[in-house]
């Protein structure tokens, strides 16, 4: 039996600090055009509460989605002390590929994974690239897709990268432009032969894509103020159906994924959840666990079992889960480890509606 282990992570977080008095002099619109009646005090308070963001991540110019994409893998690769021409496949993650620094139109030709790899330099004509273009789950589902190639033989180690620059298609007229942020990460899965005799790396997984009027809760669309011209491909986010969608289905669906690899949320060491809004994200916890008869949270510490970062990186999408893992991994969240034999729990949701969930169990010992 394979087993499909990460055998090294990395990512990148820009330098450029956003905080959230950059958006004192913006001019924010409502969904009917006109100017919102508010003091931009009032506006980024308010926000501040709901999604606890208070700094966001933004690349320097100069630099492509392609690029830090690129230096994650780099990271991702040395950690694995894996030779980049053993790669036998690059599944890059994103949703707008390299954004034109003029036109701002997104560039997906040729594909981000064929970038990546040429960056890399790396040779070997049978190293596959391929892009997952599926909403803020993409790198979920990358992993995902790399575990039944591993498992299936036809590869032994891929390199999943996830990357992006939402920086460069925002409205800046548009509240929600204050969630996004930019930021890569990657991982790198090889398939193991198992000698331990138990299940390790990639449990059990599931994806779950409603695509009928959720289809278009997550949109691109021209500026929310008809005299920005700069660019029309802006990121249109309904937040309130995002919310409520989320609400419903995800919290089922974690406990249907426990449920079918015969475990229970107690089993769980960490819960590594999509940094999407930070009142969101705690309230499909808490529905998660009232589904397991937790009534009271008053004695249950959410921020020890589903680490957060949106408060100083914002949402860099695909790229938000990988991050968290890496940094974990790399000692850098002081508050959170995660040890040999820890099962950890990652999810995600987004453009689409697509949600995905997948438990991943860490080996005792190095069975590298």
């Amino acid at each position: 039996m394979i087993q499909s282990i990460i055998t090294g992570t990395g990512h990148y977080l820009p330098k450029k600090i956003i905080k959230s008095d950059y958006f004192l002099k913006h001019k924010f619109y409502d969904k009917k055009g006109l100017k919102i009646d508010k003091s931009n005090e009032e506006i980024i308070n308010k926000f501040q509460k709901i999604t606890e963001i208070e700094e966001r991540r933004y690349i320097n110019k100069g630099l492509l989605n392609s690029d830090i994409a690129t230096i994650a893998a780099k990271r991702a690769l040395m950690n694995s002390k894996i030779y980049k021409e053993k790669i036998d496949y690059i599944i890059s993650a994103h949703n707008y590929g390299d954004i034109h620094p003029i036109s701002y139109q997104s560039d997906l030709m040729p594909s981000i994974s064929s970038r990546v790899k040429n960056k890399l330099q790396i040779k070997n004509k049978k190293c596959r690239p391929y892009d997952m273009i599926f909403g803020c789950p993409g790198w979920i589902e990358g992993m995902i897709l790399a575990d039944q190639l591993l498992k299936s033989k036809y590869a032994k180690n891929i390199l999943i990268t996830s990357s992006e620059t939402l920086s460069k298609v925002i409205d800046p007229h548009d509240r929600n432009s204050m969630i996004f942020s930019d930021g890569a990460g990657a991982a790198v899965l090889s398939g193991i032969e198992n000698i331990e005799n138990e299940k390790n790396g990639i449990i059990y997984y599931e994806t779950q894509c409603n695509n009928n009027e959720e289809l278009y809760y997550l949109t691109n669309g021209p500026s929310l103020n008809t005299n920005y011209k700069k660019s029309l491909l802006n990121i249109r986010m309904n937040g309130r159906r995002i919310y409520e969608y989320a609400l419903t289905e995800v919290p089922n669906m974690l406990k249907n994924l426990l449920d079918h690899a015969n475990l229970h949320l107690k089993d769980v060491k960490k819960i590594l959840i999509h940094q999407a809004n930070a009142k969101m994200d705690y309230a499909i916890l808490k529905r998660l666990l009232k589904l397991y008869n937790y009534t009271s949270f008053k004695n249950f510490n959410l921020s020890k079992i589903m680490p957060m970062t949106i408060k100083k990186f914002g949402n860099s999408s695909v790229a938000t889960v990988p991050t968290l893992l890496d940094l974990i991994l790399q000692g850098k969240m002081p508050s959170h480890e995660i040890r040999p034999g820890d099962i950890i729990l990652m999810a995600s949701l987004g453009a689409g509606m697509n949600i995905n969930g997948m438990i991943y169990r860490f080996p005792k010992k190095n069975i590298i």
